[in-house]
């Protein structure tokens, strides 16, 4: 199980959540399948959405490069990876709420999108119905996609082993 499907479907987050408030920790979450999601699936999900608050763009959405850090064996000196197009956004809903979204790539209705279903998952009228309509389905591909890679990878693996042969 890669990581990220391993912290979505067993509800765990890196150390440095350890004394996250359970709400936060909860968006996180939520935040991470919506970044993960496709642009189609969140469009559908806005459209089909029954009731639709205004939406007012803060910022963005716009995009732009983070650096990419990285460490040999996960414990050496950091260093410079390289860089990556990241596209974020922030709304306000016609409720008050404020939603934040990031996401790799360039994509701004997605992003744009991602940030709305977070103002409306703060909401605690609506975060139900997005948990249910939005999260969990996108969730549930994403866990099945990330099951079928571990099966086809499981499929090539090859074990060594070593015989030993009489005493030398």
């Amino acid at each position: 199980m890669s990581g990220a499907s391993a912290a979505r479907s067993q509800g765990k987050t890196n150390s440095n959540d350890v004394e996250a408030h359970p709400d936060e920790v909860a968006r996180k979450q939520a935040m991470d399948v919506l970044a993960s999601a496709n642009a189609n699936e969140l469009a559908d999900a806005w459209e089909s959405w029954t009731d639709r608050p205004d939406v007012a763009p803060l910022r963005g959405p716009e995009t732009g490069l983070v650096m990419i850090r990285g460490r040999m064996g996960g414990g050496g000196a950091p260093f410079n990876f390289g860089e990556a197009t990241v596209t974020r956004a922030t709304v306000s809903l016609s409720n008050g709420q404020v939603g934040h979204a990031y996401a790799l790539g360039t994509d701004k209705d997605k992003v744009r999108h991602a940030a709305i279903f977070d103002a409306l998952w703060q909401d605690e009228g609506t975060r139900r119905a997005v948990e249910e309509h939005v999260v969990a389905p996108i969730r549930q591909r994403l866990d099945a996609q990330d099951k079928q890679c571990r099966e086809e990878t499981a499929a090539t693996r090859v074990d060594f082993f070593t015989m030993v042969r009489g005493e030398d």
